[in-house]
């Protein structure tokens, strides 16, 4: 019997990414160019909405970018705006009828939606909607929100919109497209990323400026937390419909999410991990021949750590780029060969040799153990893992894909213990410290470390259910 095998089960996953222009003849297909430069932010589903001032047109279905658009799909997204969405699940089930953006049609008329982050009140909301009368077609959390936009009264589209994000909390950027206009919106802690860019006129919204710089538009400057920004024939006006909140940027977006060529947050991404692996260095040092990164998300960090310790940077392992989200075992009797099948030890350069280990993060420790292993098996002396963030101690309840509380393996284990599970023979994380100064952060008055710290900004219940469903904000 085949079986159908993960080997990133052992990782933070992506979230979403989202990439919407107004005002371009070849809207769809700049979208698509700019969904696959955020590919790396979902890899699960991908769609696009198109409009020509009349109609809105879908296209979407499950895998990568251009697993979907094939065949003369994108000939029939007409019109120069155009609105796209990746996505990697964090709240809802891995089916097509999640996937985004959402299409619906009301008494507004038509409106596309797509949504990176995750709201923490939307099991409740969706409850008193069914209990309304309500009839919901997916099991994401995003579906929430259009009910509540098809409910409001409001006369003008950015009113409608802004009064239905009053009764959401969590963690937002969103895309909305109407025949009309191109509406985007960051929650007021500012979670999520999400930039603004010019093209030959033309305005675009996107998750990252990786976005940006394939299809040459020019960076512009984020939506600021807590704007609606609304784009169309007169141009782009900006309004402040929500309470002011201290910023909370997902830190996690320096040390692993964002690509390394972006501009994530007013700040270069690969600047802020080559610090975090020099910062690294400084607090644990290594008695060893070479620093090694776990590839990709280790590059940087490594790349830093190396400069700052002196120690070569070398290509001890291997990824291979052509491996999915899963493989296919042939046979039961085959053990998973998940991270075999995704990385490679390089012998000539590891055998004999004392080497660091450089990853992002470690989740429940099954991969690092993994990979510590075939270090050893590739003739290492000795094995030093070097981490270039805190232990993470806590799920994230604002749109990344993380393991229960009780599943991490740093919630319940000391530094010591899990250097013994994965067969290190020395085990340092970065400091909370570390990491704030290596993203400008000093004080820590502008990046949430929940995951790191417990101190969650918009306050959670702590259930065990990983789709992350009650939760309600406490204001003091």
């Amino acid at each position: 019997m085949q079986r159908r095998v993960s080997v990133d089960d052992d990782r933070f996953h992506d979230k979403c990414g989202l990439f919407g222009i107004f005002g371009h003849p070849e809207a769809a297909h700049l979208a698509y160019l700019g969904l696959y430069a955020l590919q790396h932010r979902g890899q699960e589903s991908a769609g696009i909405v198109a409009s020509d001032g009349v109609q809105l047109r879908l296209e979407k279905g499950m895998g990568l970018v251009n697993d979907i658009f094939v065949d003369g799909k994108l000939d029939g997204l007409s019109g120069d705006r155009a609105m796209g969405h990746v996505r990697y699940s964090t709240a809802g089930d891995t089916v097509r009828v999640n996937a985004q953006p959402i299409l619906i049609e009301c008494h507004r008329g038509p409106i596309a939606l797509g949504h990176n982050g995750n709201l923490v009140n939307a099991s409740l909301l969706r409850h008193e909607l069914e209990a309304a009368g309500s009839i919901f077609q997916s099991t994401s959390d995003t579906e929430v929100i259009l009910h509540l936009y098809a409910r409001s009264h409001r006369e003008r589209l950015e009113d409608a919109i802004a009064a239905s994000l009053s009764k959401v909390m969590g963690a937002f950027s969103l895309l909305f497209l109407t025949p009309d206009a191109l509406v985007a919106a960051r929650d007021p802690w500012g979670f999520r990323p999400l930039v603004i860019g010019k093209l030959e006129g033309a305005t675009i919204i996107a998750s990252e400026t990786c976005a940006l710089d394939l299809i040459d538009a020019e960076y512009v400057r984020d939506v600021e937390p807590g704007e609606l920004v609304v784009v169309d024939r007169n141009g782009l006006r900006s309004f402040r419909p929500f309470p002011q909140e201290p910023a909370r940027q997902c830190i996690f977006e320096h040390v692993y999410f964002a690509r390394p060529d972006s501009r994530v947050f007013g700040r270069n991404v690969l600047e802020s991990r080559l610090l975090l692996g020099r910062h690294l260095a400084r607090e644990a040092p290594a008695d060893a021949d070479m620093v090694v990164p776990i590839p990709d998300s280790g590059m940087g960090a490594a790349l830093g750590y190396s400069q700052e310790s002196g120690l070569p940077f070398q290509w001890g392992l291997i990824r291979n780029h052509y491996v999915g989200r899963t493989f296919i075992e042939p046979k039961q009797s085959i053990r998973s060969f998940g991270v075999k099948i995704k990385l490679n030890p390089v012998r000539g350069i590891l055998e004999g040799k004392r080497v660091v280990l450089i990853d992002d993060s470690i989740v429940r420790g099954t991969t690092s153990k993994k990979i510590v292993g075939m270090v050893r098996a590739a003739g290492a002396a000795e094995v030093h893992l070097r981490v270039s963030s805190p232990p993470t101690t806590g799920p994230c309840y604002y749109g990344i894909d993380t393991p229960l509380k009780s599943e991490l393996i740093a919630s319940r284990n000391s530094v010591e213990e899990i250097r013994a599970y994965v067969g290190a023979d020395s085990l340092a994380y970065l400091s909370q410290e570390g990491l704030l100064k290596a993203v400008g952060d000093v004080e820590g008055q502008r990046h949430c470390t929940a995951c790191f710290s417990g101190r969650y900004p918009v306050a959670v219940s702590q259930p065990e259910d990983w789709q992350l469903k009650l939760f309600e904000k406490a204001r003091a």
